[in-house]
């Protein structure tokens, strides 16, 4: 434990779900379309994941980008490691990187 709830908070997330997204929203009503576009993917993928809407808590919405270094929202993890936010995520998926990622990890994903 830190001197840093929201730190620890979002640390037991990622600890605890092989993959982990912090969107705007959630997966059923994604707030943007950033998150949209990441949520269809992982369910396209078929991905299993946790989710946290950091529209709900605003200590959440900013150590969120304290904990990764990373200024914006969504923001995948895999397996307690940052992989990206929307763009990244998207180019992953367009070059048929995502799915091979995610199986390396040893994340369960659809049958292509």
């Amino acid at each position: 434990m830190s001197d840093n709830p929201a730190h620890d908070a979002i640390k037991a997330k990622v600890d605890s779900n092989d993959v982990m997204l912090f969107m705007k929203g959630t997966p059923q009503f994604p707030q943007c379309g950033f998150s949209a576009a990441v949520v269809q993917i992982l369910n396209y993928l078929g991905v299993d994941y946790g989710s946290d809407n950091v529209l709900a808590d605003d200590d959440l919405r900013q150590g969120i980008k304290d904990f990764s270094d990373w200024p914006t929202i969504p923001q995948l993890y895999v397996k307690g490691e940052f992989v990206g936010g929307c763009d990244i995520i998207k180019e992953m998926f367009e070059k048929g990187e995502l799915r091979g990622y995610l199986q390396d990890k040893g994340v369960e994903v659809a049958a292509a």
